[in-house]
């Protein structure tokens, strides 16, 4: 399975999925580590890629989404922002609400963090 084809699967098949720079466990990028904060404020549950084992995860990432930078935040398949985006919008309560409405009301139930090697 190709690298497009393992980050697709992660960003269908996770309710908030971040392609970060490090893990939930050891965060090797401020950006990355204010994106997760944000989402763990929120109580949501979050399934982490770790960009940095090979450089060819984060070009395939790019090519699927558009967007160039890391940390990269999706909910429910779609590309919610980077870290300042993340951020603005848990400051203003959008986030929460975004994942009310996609995930439903009880989606800050368990806040698990789940760690998805692709290598």
């Amino acid at each position: 399975m190709s690298y497009s084809d393992k980050i697709k699967e992660v960003i269908d098949g996770s309710d908030v999925a971040i392609f970060m720079k490090g893990t939930p466990a050891l965060v090797m990028c401020g950006n990355s580590g204010r994106a997760l904060e944000a989402l763990r404020r929120t109580g949501a549950s979050v399934t982490a890629v770790d960009v940095l084992p090979d450089p060819a995860i984060r070009q395939e990432l790019t090519a699927i989404s558009g967007w160039p930078t890391i940390p990269q935040v999706f909910v429910k398949g779609e590309l919610v922002g980077g870290a300042d985006i993340v951020e603005e919008l848990e400051q203003s309560g959008e986030l929460a609400q975004t994942l009310r409405e996609r995930l439903g009301d009880d989606y800050a139930g368990s806040r698990d963090e789940t760690t998805v090697a692709l290598v």
